[in-house]
């Protein structure tokens, strides 16, 4: 049986440093936290064993540039739910699955694939095969406006979340050929983003340098990015909502930089299908989707939601197992590159 664990401000601080700084050293975070090195390491060693909190690679914004980000919606039996779920968390592609309250969908499923035509053979060829399925709607991402390696905690004072600002990439990510190194490399780090060089190097037969240089391509590339990714628990139970909406085309950007500068938004991105707008939220509770939804329409006039989709349980988020309370128990490597 799992230890219970209850997170402290200062676990929350470490958190959320990890948020903004993923793969940082201990010696580098303690002066701004406040705390030794060893401390950190302790603390983060207690969370990450009881599923409250890890760090992972995740695409970066190349690919959502050169390859097929998409979000299904998924009608079943009753009977089948829960089986279905549990074979879908089996497929790489299918990246994040979530149960949800029944309505427009069962299931929703977030997709990623190297492209249209691998999108195409895992719809018609796997999933529209798999027993219960009874409908699909898939939406098929052209612009992803933030994601959830960009949702913070929002634990850490203005001077700490100024020392610990990343730099500004230069330029747009750029397209690189992945060989058999590279995928070795990505595919451990999808397991433990905190891996160090020389477990890189023991786990891709390179030496220390070649890791760190490999990573380095792949990060400056937008190949890779790495969030630090909390079970609902630490984030204070949160209930997460997926909003479908309809906006007039020349008002579709200004509605997702409007959705992704609000603290609970974990996604925004542009979509096909009759709904343009496709958002992920984390708000406080059931009553919040209302208040949360009219303060938008409020602002934006032309914005209209059409649906709204509330989350019951996360099975696998962005390849990571979780139990019925969000706490990750395991992995299953995504491989999208």
């Amino acid at each position: 049986m799992r230890e219970t664990v209850t997170a402290s401000e200062s676990d929350l601080a470490l958190v959320n440093a990890l948020q903004l700084r993923p793969r940082a050293a201990w010696a580098e975070l303690a002066p701004l936290l406040g705390v030794t090195a060893g401390t950190l390491a302790r603390r983060w060693d207690r969370l990450r064993e009881a599923g409250l909190a890890w760090v992972h690679a995740a695409p970066g914004p190349e690919f959502a540039r050169n390859r097929c980000t998409a979000f299904v919606l998924l009608r079943c039996r009753p009977e089948e739910r829960s089986r279905l779920a549990e074979r879908l968390c089996a497929f790489p592609e299918a990246v994040t699955v979530e149960m949800t309250a029944p309505g427009s969908a069962d299931l929703l499923v977030d997709l990623l694939t190297d492209g249209l035509p691998s999108l195409a053979r895992f719809l018609n060829g796997t999933l529209e095969r798999l027993p219960g399925v009874t409908d699909v709607n898939c939406l098929v991402a052209t612009s992803l406006y933030t994601e959830a390696s960009r949702w913070r905690l929002r634990s850490l004072d203005p001077a700490q979340l100024t020392a610990l600002a990343a730099p500004v990439p230069q330029g747009p990510p750029r397209a690189v050929a992945l060989d058999e190194v590279d995928r070795a490399l990505t595919d451990a780090l999808v397991r433990d983003g905190r891996l160090g060089w020389a477990e890189l190097a023991a786990r891709t037969g390179t030496s220390p340098a070649t890791a760190r240089r490999r990573l380095h391509r792949l990060t400056d590339s937008g190949v890779l990015t790495f969030r630090c990714d909390v079970a609902p628990p630490l984030a204070g139970g949160p209930v997460p909502v997926s909003l479908l909406g309809q906006a007039p085309t020349g008002d579709v950007a200004a509605v997702h930089r409007a959705l992704a500068g609000l603290p609970e938004c974990r996604l925004a991105a542009a979509v096909t299908g009759s709904a343009n707008v496709f958002a992920t939220l984390w708000v406080h509770d059931i009553a919040d989707i209302q208040r949360r939804e009219a303060a938008l329409c409020a602002r934006l006039p032309s914005f209209t939601v059409t649906d709204r989709i509330v989350g019951l349980h996360t099975v696998k988020r962005m390849g990571h197992l979780l139990d019925e309370a969000g706490r990750r128990t395991g992995v299953l490597p995504i491989r999208p590159w």
